[in-house]
């Protein structure tokens, strides 16, 4: 046996033991992306550096063999330093968003990319749950939705960016023509929610308040909900059966809406208050009903909400949409009401707070011949044109067609990419490093089940281990030193190099070099 010190507590192990290893039998963890389990190791991404205290060095743990007396520094500013570096290093070098520049633009940060997969295999159920995870009222939004996403689409420039705002309600008018019941059975909190107003953020806080089962009750002053949305909107763009389609919904979730019910202080203060665990505020322009009718007071000019989280500075009172702020899109006052939902739940301790990776790669625009490689995973053509007309929509056929046209622009594994997890967690700078050139992006998808993207890749060498166990032809190393890349020998294809290994080199890879083409992995 082996003793040594990792972090000033003392351990012994076997011999042969990596200080990794040990340290993981210590519970303390080290970030690694060119190791896994049962693989020779070959530190390239030199992530897991500790510090050996005695003799000042740095050096990878997860190939150092332990040795006796050893006192290992492992978790410190220094070595976070030293890890950050290395991955900025690794960020130097790699081409590729971790979002496509559509979510990235969409004030709900919807996952496009993920719908418009699942639109072109014809799985519209499935479509319309990934955008719900986002958007509430995709049928509304449809037709009002300014589409900040298109304006972003890298196809715009090409020959028109994808037709997004009618694909997303494309979802929601099919699962209408299915009359199809996606609200998933909740287990009740016991908790209930008043909110004071019914445009889109307040229809969509109570969709997600339900969907977490809570109880929910809107209030409003006038006599059909839908706030103005109904009242400010004409129906020649914003369709009524569409808005008490969304509206009808979210009653068959089991919310209770009490109309012709003006909010005064005195009500405020004895009658909701009182009888309810939360409050979301979402009355609209703040002209017409001051803050103080809610016992609030605005600070720093007109702000009485955090911009984060919706808190006001009354525990358990939440403000969003244009209440915060005039003239808010309607997607983004929707995107707001589901953050005040969760942040509901927080306050509630119904549940914890979900960690979200912020951390974004961004490599800008695409070259002509970028563009062809993007190209290679839609079809041609200019956008699909409804038969009816914008307000007419698509029909599952077009819809289809129009998906397919998606050039899937967005990582594939956007939430186990260990480089995006790990330059989140040390708050890498992308930037840092770079060079006044990029490497051209290109992608090689030859094989049904993945698709590849050198330009991903931290030549860890795994996939190349991996295929030399079973493939006649494999992966390999070619060319020297800092120009070495992992690719497809005697230029053959990446189907005939993985023709039995291929997942396993996708579940093995670090990065979203290689992933699985129809990936539905959710970003987090």
């Amino acid at each position: 046996m082996t003793k040594l010190k990792i972090d000033n507590t003392t351990i012994e192990v076997a011999e042969g033991t990596t200080v990794m290893q040990a340290a993981a039998a210590l519970g303390i963890a080290i970030p690694a992306m060119c190791w896994r389990k049962g693989h020779s190791c070959h530190p390239s991404c030199m992530v897991c550096m500790v510090k050996d205290a005695d003799r000042g060095n740095f050096f990878a743990s997860c190939a150092m063999p332990v040795a006796d007396g050893m006192n290992i520094i492992a978790t410190s500013e220094e070595v976070n330093d030293i890890r950050r570096e290395a991955l900025e290093l690794l960020l130097s070098d790699h081409v590729g968003d971790c979002e496509a520049p559509c979510t990235l633009s969409c004030p709900a940060g919807m996952d496009i990319p993920l719908m418009n997969r699942l639109l072109a295999a014809g799985e519209f159920e499935k479509a319309l749950k990934v955008v719900r995870e986002e958007i509430a009222l995709p049928f509304i939004l449809g037709y009002i939705c300014p589409a900040p996403c298109e304006k972003a689409c890298r196809r715009k420039p090409i020959d028109g960016a994808v037709s997004i705002c009618l694909l997303k309600r494309f979802t929601a008018q099919e699962a209408g023509r299915r009359n199809a019941n996606l609200v998933p059975e909740v287990i009740r909190t016991g908790k209930n929610i008043a909110i004071i107003g019914t445009g889109p953020a307040g229809l969509s806080a109570a969709f997600y308040l339900l969907r977490a089962g809570h109880g929910c009750t809107l209030f409003d002053k006038n006599e059909e909900a839908g706030g103005a949305m109904r009242y400010n909107i004409p129906a020649e763009k914003l369709p009524r059966e569409a808005l008490d389609a969304e509206i009808d919904g979210i009653r068959k979730m089991g919310a209770v809406f009490k109309l012709n019910t003006p909010i005064t202080p005195a009500f405020f203060e004895n009658h909701i208050i009182p009888a309810f665990d939360a409050v979301i505020l979402s009355t609209g322009n703040r002209n017409q009903q001051p803050v103080e009718d809610f016992g609030l007071t605005a600070h720093n000019g007109h702000e009485f909400a955090d911009k984060k989280t919706f808190k006001t500075a009354r525990p358990g009172v939440f403000a969003v949409g244009n209440m915060i702020r005039e003239y808010e899109m309607a997607v983004r006052a929707s995107a707001q009401g589901r953050i005040a939902s969760a942040e509901v739940g927080i306050y509630l301790n119904t549940h914890a707070p979900v960690k979200k990776l912020h951390f974004n790669s961004l490599f800008g625009h695409l070259t002509k011949p970028e563009q062809e490689e993007y190209l290679k995973e839609s079809i041609p053509g200019p956008p699909v044109e409804p038969e009816g007309g914008f307000m007419a929509g698509f029909d599952a056929g077009q819809a289809v067609a129009g998906a397919k046209r998606c050039m899937h622009c967005d990582c594939r594994k956007p939430a186990s990419c260990k480089l995006r997890i790990y330059a989140d967690e040390y708050g890498a700078n992308r930037k840092r490093h770079l060079g006044p050139e990029r490497k051209a992006l290109t992608r090689s998808i030859h094989h049904d089940l993945i698709v590849y993207e050198p330009e991903k890749c931290i030549r860890c060498g795994l996939c190349v281990e991996i295929s030399a166990k079973e493939e006649s032809l494999g992966l390999t190393y070619i060319g020297r030193g800092f120009d070495v890349r992992i690719g497809v020998p005697f230029s053959e294809t990446i189907a005939e190099a993985l023709a039995k290994t291929a997942a396993d080199c996708v579940n093995a890879c670090p990065t979203g070099a290689m992933a699985f083409k129809d990936r539905e992995e959710r970003i987090v």
